[in-house]
C-alpha cells in the first residue's frame, strides 16, 4: 500500500498531478487542497501528499490528500454505499474537511448535495450512515496531526472564486490553480481573485 508520497511535481493536468519519487513518476488524482498544495510549489521544492491506494478490476488508481485528516474522511465516505472515490474527492475539493463533517454532524443534507454530483439522496444517505462516527477533532479542522501542523485550508474567498470558475465551465483543478496564481499576484477580495485568475486562463 502506498499511504504517502514526497517529491518534486513533473507535470499537472486537469485530472491529477505527477509526482516524481526517487527517480519514479506517480500520477495521483489530488482533493483541491492536495493540488493547490503541489501546483503552488517553486521549481525545485520537494512536496509531500498523503495518498490512498484503490485497486479495482478496470485499473489501479491514486489519490493524494493534503493531509492525515483529510485522508480519513475520504475513507469514511467511501465506505458510504454509492460514494465512489471520485465522487468524495468531489466532496472534499469542494468543501474543507471541517465543514463536510459539520454538514454530517447537523444533518445539512442541502449543504453537502450542493456538490456537483451530490444528489439528495446520496447526501442523506452520507449523513444516515457516517452520523456519529465524526470526531471531535474533525468537527474543529484540527491543525496538529501526527505532531506536525498542516497548511491552513483554502480561504472562503478561495473557495468561492473556484467555485466561480468551476460554474463558469472550468475543472477544479483548472480553477484551483487559476486561484493560486491569482492569490499570488497579490488580489484579496472575491472579485479581485476571479479577474485575475480570468486574465491568467
Amino acid at each position: 500500500m502506498i499511504g504517502y508520497l514526497k517529491g518534486r511535481v513533473k507535470y499537472s493536468d486537469p485530472d491529477y498531478v505527477l509526482l516524481e519519487v526517487n527517480g519514479v513518476g506517480y500520477e495521483v488524482i489530488c482533493s483541491g487542497a492536495a493540488f493547490s498544495r503541489l501546483s503552488g510549489l517553486k521549481a525545485g521544492e520537494e512536496g509531500e501528499v498523503f495518498t490512498y491506494l484503490q485497486v479495482k478490476e478496470d485499473g489501479v488508481s491514486l489519490f493524494g490528500f493534503a493531509d492525515p485528516q483529510e485522508k480519513a474522511l475520504f475513507l469514511k465516505l467511501t465506505s458510504v454505499q454509492g460514494v465512489g472515490a471520485k465522487m468524495a474527492i468531489a466532496i472534499l475539493s469542494s468543501m474543507r474537511p471541517s465543514e463536510v463533517s459539520e454538514a454530517i454532524a447537523l444533518a445539512d443534507s442541502k449543504r453537502l448535495s450542493a456538490v456537483k454530483g451530490v444528489g439528495k439522496k446520496t447526501a442523506e444517505r452520507i449523513i444516515l450512515e457516517l452520523h456519529g462516527k465524526i470526531s471531535a477533532d474533525e468537527l474543529l479542522g484540527a491543525e496538529n496531526v501526527g505532531g506536525k501542523v498542516s497548511a491552513p485550508p483554502p480561504s472562503a474567498e478561495e473557495d468561492d472564486a473556484v467555485a466561480a470558475l468551476m460554474n463558469l465551465g472550468f475543472t477544479k483543478q483548472e480553477s484551483a490553480r487559476a486561484v493560486e496564481r491569482a492569490k499570488n499576484t497579490g488580489a484579496r477580495t472575491v472579485e479581485e481573485i476571479i479577474s485575475a485568475a480570468l486574465r491568467g486562463m
